[in-house]
């Protein structure tokens, strides 16, 4: 069991609409944020500043995902444009597209070579890394999908859909293993850990499940309202939820002990709006929502 002190470390400032999506950077100390504002911006976490807008885009951004060996950043769009930019050279290094829909996920399996977004109509489609060719194109749901998450190894690859279900799929020639009804309302964000796979939805609910075959290990209500993402520390044995009805909350990760509650009614300088997005950047948590702030969090850990 841990005890948790966070504080806030910085408050980033300049976006003019809620801001739905954060990126690593190749840059050690950035990151990349994006959402409403038709832009896509990079930060200097170390100076704790603004550093550039990386390129402007014609809709929404919903998700992006850095393929950070070879420093390009891929930007999902509400049009259903994805867009491949090189972050050095600052330009645009290919285009795809759905077919029709938004794009509410992007996820590089670097074990295989390939890039698999989906979204509003429910049909995976999978790029490849080397060259960003259409591979593969498969119907994973009748509805629309908003999460993805790949196990640790990348050997499968689980979706989240509208309908509350949980799409487990074999990566190696993407064929259905597994599906289960786990929520009662959308699934909203997937995690995976080394033993289990954790899921969040509109309803509230965080569930523990079992890699294998989906079934329920544990499950609480982690909120007031949806979580939006599950976000499970690099090295320590935690995670963090973050969700809609404004907070952030630091579990243990195989017990789901709750660590740690962070919002403006537990005393903190939080988020005054929905917490859309978040990311864990070494011992540093960055979240990010419809207030247009990124708030910087610095998390220091001691097992009892």
């Amino acid at each position: 069991m841990y005890t948790i002190d966070i504080a806030l470390s910085a408050t980033l400032t300049g976006h003019q609409n809620p801001i739905f999506s954060l990126a690593k950077s190749s840059h050690p100390s950035h990151i990349f944020s994006a959402g409403n504002d038709k832009g896509v911006v990079e930060w200097d976490l170390e100076a704790g500043k603004f550093k550039r807008i990386l390129c402007s885009v014609p809709a929404s951004v919903y998700a992006m995902e850095l393929l950070e060996e070879r420093s390009i950043l891929v930007i999902g769009l509400r049009n259903g444009e994805i867009w491949c930019v090189d972050i050095d050279k600052q330009i645009l290094v290919r285009k795809m597209s759905t077919e029709r829909g938004a794009v509410f996920a992007l996820k590089s399996i670097p074990e295989k070579g390939e890039l698999i977004a989906i979204g509003e109509e429910g049909v995976a489609y999978v790029w490849s890394l080397e060259n960003f060719d259409l591979l593969y194109r498969f119907r994973v749901s009748t509805t629309t999908v908003r999460t993805i998450e790949s196990y640790p190894g990348g050997n499968q690859v689980a979706f989240g859909d509208k309908d509350g279900y949980i799409h487990l799929y074999d990566v190696a020639e993407f064929k259905a293993v597994e599906k289960k009804k786990i929520h009662s309302m959308p699934v909203t964000a997937l995690a995976a850990s080394e033993l289990y796979l954790y899921s969040g939805g509109r309803d509230a609910q965080l569930f523990q499940l079992t890699q294998k075959d989906l079934s329920i290990a544990q499950h609480l209500t982690a909120h007031m309202f949806t979580v939006y993402r599950i976000l499970v520390h690099p090295q320590e044995a935690i995670l963090a939820t973050i969700s809609r009805d404004k907070s952030i909350k630091i579990w243990e990760r195989s017990s789901l002990a709750l660590l740690k509650n962070v919002s403006v009614d537990r005393g903190f300088d939080a988020h005054r709006l929905s917490i859309n997005t978040g990311m864990w950047f070494n011992n540093q948590l960055i979240t990010a929502g419809d207030d247009k702030l990124i708030k910087v969090w610095n998390v220091t850990f001691q097992e009892k």
